[in-house]
């Protein structure tokens, strides 16, 4: 499975099976991890076989987790900048985890900080977390919106630009809310925008969105302003 298939394969998986994830799958998430952080700057860490964090703490149903025992801490400096990178990043380790074979899910609220888990550096918060393992499902696809409410363009959108479309509507963001919206320019120049939410966390969203963008687009097709 390459990235493209994990977009489509993907889907947020909260109910996990008590099976243990295999050390050649976690060696693989320890790599990307390292790799990740070494480009970004976060500080991101693999947590394996810890039930704590998820274990009976959520707000409402929409976000209640069960069996959780491994996940990705997302840490990093406050910011805008640091929570994009958040969102950029994370995905591409969902990605990562999907070609694996294993679920993921995006977590705001629904989680506990286990300190003795992980180490935060000085400056650091915790932005999120990810749930990670073997679903009792494969979860669902929620309905996709039509493309047309997502960009600004002037004329026909080349091909390219459409399917990192498709990809961004494919791609998880808080509560689904979906604040974005994608300009393309001259020259084969793209810009990104969000907008207000007030559920929160539409930088890391942003990020997530553009990883998926520049999946589907092709990173050889355009450049960011």
């Amino acid at each position: 499975m390459n990235y493209t298939e994990a977009i489509y394969a993907r889907h947020s998986v909260r109910r996990y099976i008590d099976r243990p994830i295999e050390a050649e799958k976690l060696d693989v998430l320890r790599k990307a991890v390292e790799q990740a952080n070494a480009a970004s700057g976060l500080n991101i860490q693999l947590v394996v076989d810890e039930p704590k964090a998820f274990n009976g703490l959520f707000i409402t149903t929409y976000g209640q987790f069960y069996g959780v025992k491994n996940y990705l801490v997302m840490a990093a400096p406050k910011g805008k900048v640091w929570e994009e990178r958040v969102g950029y990043y994370g995905e591409q380790l969902v990605l990562v985890a999907q070609t694996l074979g294993l679920n993921t899910c995006w977590a705001g609220l629904t989680y506990k900080k286990v300190l003795s888990a992980f180490t935060l550096r000085k400056g650091d918060i915790i932005h999120c977390e990810i749930s990670l393992g073997y679903g009792e499902n494969q979860g669902r696809q929620h309905p996709v919106r039509p493309v047309e409410k997502f960009y600004e363009a002037e004329g026909e959108v080349p091909q390219w630009f459409r399917a990192g479309l498709e990809a961004a509507l494919l791609a998880p963001t808080a509560m689904n809310q979906q604040k974005f919206k994608f300009v393309l320019h001259e020259d084969n120049k793209v810009e990104a925008r969000t907008f207000f939410s007030p559920w929160g966390y539409t930088q890391v969203d942003l990020g997530i969105v553009k990883c998926h963008f520049e999946i589907g687009a092709g990173v050889e097709n355009f450049r960011w302003i």
